[in-house]
């Protein structure tokens, strides 16, 4: 495919991401509701004034739908807890307290992570990532089995629509869609996966242009929204038989945009970052696979403890290649007291001698481990993380984790002076090598914890401006992306705020404008929020500065006082 015709495509991909979820956003004082586009595939001309509605993903189907399914969950963990503790209180009157000190006598021990043979991580893959290839035609021939919270089973590959319409009845896929699906599955049946590769880029095409369903004018953003995620999957499997992980990439990060629900989206996702040998991201992408899986009602143990078998080996494969800082992760069951995290620092050092320059233990958010992870159990078995680094300036960032709400980690030596060419590859340099692999990594066993909605994704969005300032234009669009995906799987993975969603649809909003290279008055999100931090940070120093300045003032008063007083007591 030449440039142009990549460039037609891409513009076409980004078009269907655009227009099958245009929300309206509600102006009253209640928190704000984000719904699906109109039943016409047509954007309304005062949608199209606003860049804002325009680009956010969310819709309000999703976020009830979300509220609906943790509600039930939530109903199903308190009935088993009392049911436990009922049991408990009249067979084991002594066992919780027993467990309690048990998990806090642990305190101090560290959890060992067992080596897995590749082959392991093959099989998962060809089980959970490779699944139903040869099934395409009847992906969308079984009806939605969904009655609350029965949702998807390992077969399923479209998230039900959240509207008050007959769910027994599937939508028919458009004729001719129908038959290009049918020709890349063909073709990839014969081991031809560049050709396949094209056909699905052709029906990702004519679903962008409205050819997704058989009445596209009645159909549901949902329906179309998992059509075309099907298509970017099937593309993601393509492009990894190719062994070209880095063409899967942006098409993995977009089936989730599409389709956050779905846990085999997150699984694909997590492949191609291991093929990519980013593995603390394939750490937290196999870790929302998992979550999604049981929170849409997955009930196969059996692919559970596969997607967590994948998850650990990822997590092992990061810690052992991490040269910068050494880990160690502590179970514990009580609140985290400061006598106790002294003890964790105690015991790090003498386990991990050569990483003792700088040393940060997390207690923003607590820890899940594949090996002990029970999302049915509420909460599951939490762990500490510790983090040592061999040089102290690789760490020294964490800090603001815990006194910042909105942390930013490129400092200045002059914060209100545009950035110059030398200095913006400095910066990027810093954040992609030093501090995005540190965060992903600390993300990579922790699913939401107790930072702002948005944490994490920020980040990564302050790293694109700056790929953006250096003109690294396909880079930029693989960063933006990934924040896409994660922004559109947050509200699965936490309650938001008013304030946070409002945040959640400008960031949406924003990255979709700069993927489209569309411009604006305003400045981006990201930027503002950056700028807002630059300038914190400068207060910070400079009370710093003034408060070292005092001391030292104070002291140069206090020695010239005593040497006052030495001379008038010798006269």
């Amino acid at each position: 495919m030449d440039s142009g015709k990549s460039r037609n495509l891409e513009t076409t991909v980004k078009r269907v991401c655009r227009d099958l979820f245009i929300p309206k956003i509600n102006t009253s004082k209640k928190m704000p509701t984000l719904t699906n586009s109109p039943n016409s595939l047509e954007v309304p001309p005062d949608i199209k004034k606003s860049c804002g509605e325009k680009q956010t993903e969310i819709t309000a189907e999703r976020i009830k739908l979300t509220k609906m399914i943790k509600d039930k969950q939530s109903n199903e963990l308190e009935k088993v807890a009392l049911k436990r503790k009922a049991e408990g209180e009249e067979k084991l009157p002594g066992k919780k307290e027993a467990k309690i000190m048990e998990l806090d006598n642990q305190l101090v021990t560290t959890v060992p992570l067992p080596h897995i043979p590749l082959k392991n991580i093959m099989d998962v893959e060809m089980k959970l990532v490779y699944v139903d290839e040869e099934d395409v035609s009847y992906e969308f021939a079984q009806p939605y089995m969904w009655t609350g919270i029965q949702a998807t089973g390992p077969n399923a590959t479209m998230m039900p629509p959240a509207s008050a319409r007959d769910l027994t009845t599937l939508p028919q896929i458009d004729k001719w869609l129908q038959v290009a699906l049918k020709d890349a599955s063909s073709c990839y049946r014969q081991k031809k996966y560049a050709v396949a590769a094209g056909q699905f880029r052709t029906a990702l095409e004519l679903c962008s242009k409205g050819a997704a369903l058989g009445k596209p004018f009645e159909a549901h953003a949902e329906d179309i929204a998992s059509v075309a995620s099907f298509i970017e999957t099937k593309l993601v499997t393509c492009y990894l038989r190719m062994r070209k992980p880095d063409l899967a990439l942006n098409h993995a990060h977009r089936s989730i945009v599409l389709n956050p629900a779905y846990f085999r989206n997150h699984l694909r996702q997590a492949a191609v970052f291991r093929c990519l040998e980013r593995y603390s991201e394939a750490a937290r992408s196999a870790m929302i696979a998992d979550y999604m899986f049981w929170l849409c009602g997955g009930s196969e143990h059996c692919v559970s403890k596969l997607i967590k078998l994948y998850w650990q080996a990822m997590i092992e494969e990061a810690i052992t290649r991490a040269e910068t800082f050494s880990v160690m992760y502590t179970p514990f069951a009580t609140k985290i007291r400061a006598d106790k995290i002294e003890k964790v620092k105690e015991v790090f050092v003498k386990t991990h001698p050569a990483y003792v320059d700088c040393i940060y233990t997390d207690t923003q958010g607590l820890h899940v481990l594949p090996q002990t992870a029970d999302w049915s159990s509420f909460p599951p078995q939490q762990y500490l993380l510790t983090l040592g680094f061999k040089n102290k300036e690789d760490g020294k960032f964490l800090e603001k984790l815990s006194s910042r709400k909105l942390p930013t980690f490129t400092e200045h030596k002059t914060p209100f002076s545009l950035l110059t060419r030398e200095d913006t590859v400095r910066l990027m340099e810093t954040v992609g090598k030093r501090i995005l692999p540190i965060l992903d990594f600390i993300r990579s066993t922790q699913l939401n914890g107790n930072f702002h909605a948005c944490s994490g994704v920020m980040e990564k969005l302050h790293y694109a401006s700056l790929l953006s300032r250096l003109q690294r234009v396909k880079e930029q669009a693989q960063v933006i992306n990934q924040a896409m995906a994660e922004l559109a799987t947050v509200p699965y993975l936490q309650d938001i705020s008013q304030q946070e969603a409002e945040l959640l649809q400008s960031l949406m909003a924003d990255a979709m404008d700069t993927l489209e290279g569309r411009k604006s008055d305003k400045e981006r999100v990201w930027n503002t929020i950056q700028k807002v931090g630059r300038i914190e940070d400068f207060l910070y120093q400079l009370e710093d500065n003034f408060l070292k300045t005092k001391k030292l003032r104070t002291a140069r008063r206090q020695k010239t006082k005593m040497k006052r007083l030495q001379t008038i007591q010798q006269n």
